[in-house]
């Protein structure tokens, strides 16, 4: 399992764009973890899977209340990331609200969650292997703190826990 000090794993995450621009067009794009966390400070949280209720009712929504303060804490970005599709992804930032606040990345393969080691596994429930509820704070792409929740749990990955750590 990744833990602090590590170097981000390299995977290829994906995103939704709605707007094209210069390098995306409208659709999903790809993202290179390594490349998209060099030199930037990254509030990262990843979720089993998006539309799930906890995930909508509190862990999106508090990492886009505080968007500001983590700005002012100087985090670059916020990603949330789940082992979904790009498509997914971007119908559920439109349900959320997260506009340019929240970079709702997909893992699609659960390609970064395995790579992490942070994966759970929900075959025996019919959704596959996902990714463990967590949040992350990257520095020039090194893990500086990590917030594993207990299978159920709600209680360290929420936007307030991973600020007060950007705060120092």
């Amino acid at each position: 399992m990744i833990k602090v000090g590590d170097t981000i794993p390299s995977a290829t995450l994906q995103e939704y764009s709605e707007v094209e621009g210069e390098g995306c067009s409208i659709g999903p794009n790809a993202v290179d973890v390594s490349k998209a966390t060099a030199g930037k400070t990254i509030a990262l949280f990843a979720l089993p899977g998006a539309f799930t209720p906890t995930c909508s009712a509190k862990h999106v929504p508090g990492y886009v209340q505080h968007y500001d303060d983590f700005k002012a804490a100087g985090v670059d970005e916020i990603w949330c990331v789940s082992v979904n599709d790009a498509f997914v992804m971007g119908a559920w930032a439109r349900d959320q609200k997260t506009g340019t606040k929240v970079r709702m990345l997909a893992d699609g393969s659960a390609d970064f969650a395995k790579a992490t080691g942070l994966t759970l596994d929900l075959t025996g429930r019919g959704m596959g292997l996902r990714s463990n509820r967590y949040s992350m704070l990257v520095k020039d792409g090194k893990v500086a703190s990590l917030n594993v929740e207990a299978p159920g749990k709600f209680e360290v990955s929420n936007a307030e826990t991973l600020l007060a750590q950007a705060r120092g």
